[in-house]
């Protein structure tokens, strides 16, 4: 078989972006195989918008839902997967390279025996053989994966594989799974990370770097996010301000932090070291503003300022909401 399995996450009922990333990865995949895509959702109940996964390359999309599966449960949805697998005879199974990914994608691999490409940023076929690309040694320098195993897994980093919308809707199909003996664990509770909005899932990220000098200092990224709209616009930051203590982890942008791809990314004080860079380098229009004219980021920036990121915040703040207020 040729055919592509997608792993699918949802939340809340609404299929994840990196959702809609997988499958289209997984569609051009198993078209350069001679196969399909499939597609497969695990929950109590699959989302209102399964049959709309077919728009992104997906011919048939699988729901195994039940009470057994109702909530997250790494060990019985692995168990779930790898038995969607063994009955498919897939060529191959992407996931995606998120937190629940990164639980899944192993396990599913030590159950079915077979190699695991983790953290892919590239899919090809040679030869008819899936090769995968992935950074290493912190973004530093790439590895060309190839598999020999029956069926190849991989985890794809979000942000990174575009998703393509195509006419036509996919075949929605219940897929019966393996009993669950022997499986004690569940989760018990869920605790949302703080702030409105995942910085993975913003259209536009201010990000602040070293160079604002201290927690205290956030609120001017802060008047910024705030000037563009909450609903939109996300605060990140880099790793040293991370490991600093001065901002959570789930606000890093970064090779160790999250990787993402908004339509705009406002740099501030961010020098630009190659873990930073591999975790943003593809946002649509990179603004930077650093007082080092020789920072790396500007190297990677569409726009830049050379100058103290303490004069140049509080004027674009004001300049924003006077625009906003000019309609």
């Amino acid at each position: 078989m040729s055919n592509v399995l997608a792993i699918v996450e949802h939340r809340d009922g609404t299929i994840r972006g990196v959702g809609r990333e997988v499958v289209s990865a997984a569609a051009r995949a198993a078209a350069e195989l001679g196969g399909v895509a499939h597609a497969l959702i695990l929950g109590g109940r699959p989302p209102a918008e399964a049959g709309a996964l077919g728009g992104f390359g997906a011919d048939v999309v699988k729901t195994a839902t039940g009470d057994a599966l109702a909530g997250y449960s790494p060990e019985r949805w692995s168990r779930a997967i790898a038995g969607v697998v063994r009955s498919g005879g897939y060529a191959a199974v992407f996931f995606g390279a998120t937190a629940q990914g990164k639980d899944l994608a192993p396990r599913v691999a030590a159950m079915l025996d077979v190699p695991l490409a983790g953290d892919v940023t590239e899919v090809a076929v040679e030869d008819g053989t899936l090769v995968f690309k992935r950074p290493v040694y912190a973004g530093k320098a790439f590895a060309t994966v190839r598999s020999s195993g029956p069926v190849v897994l991989a985890s794809l980093r979000p942000n990174v594989f575009a998703p393509e919308e195509r006419s036509g809707a996919g075949t929605v199909e219940a897929v019966e799974v393996p009993a669950f003996d022997g499986v004690t664990s569940k989760v018990v509770e869920f605790q949302a990370a703080e702030g409105d909005l995942d910085v993975s899932e913003a259209s536009i990220i201010v990000s602040g770097g070293r160079g604002m000098k201290g927690p205290e200092n956030w609120p001017l990224l802060e008047a910024v996010r705030d000037a563009i709209g909450g609903d939109v616009a996300a605060l990140g930051a880099s790793r040293a301000v991370v490991d600093a203590g001065w901002r959570p982890h789930g606000e890093q942008v970064g090779q160790t932090g999250k990787t993402v791809s908004p339509k705009l990314y406002l740099a501030m004080a961010i020098s630009g070291a190659i873990q930073h860079l591999a975790g943003m380098r593809t946002s649509q229009t990179i603004v930077a503003v650093n007082k080092d004219p020789d920072a790396p980021i500007f190297g990677v920036a569409d726009y830049g300022i050379v100058g103290d990121v303490f004069e140049v915040l509080p004027r674009l703040a004001q300049e924003i909401e006077t625009l906003k207020a000019q309609g």
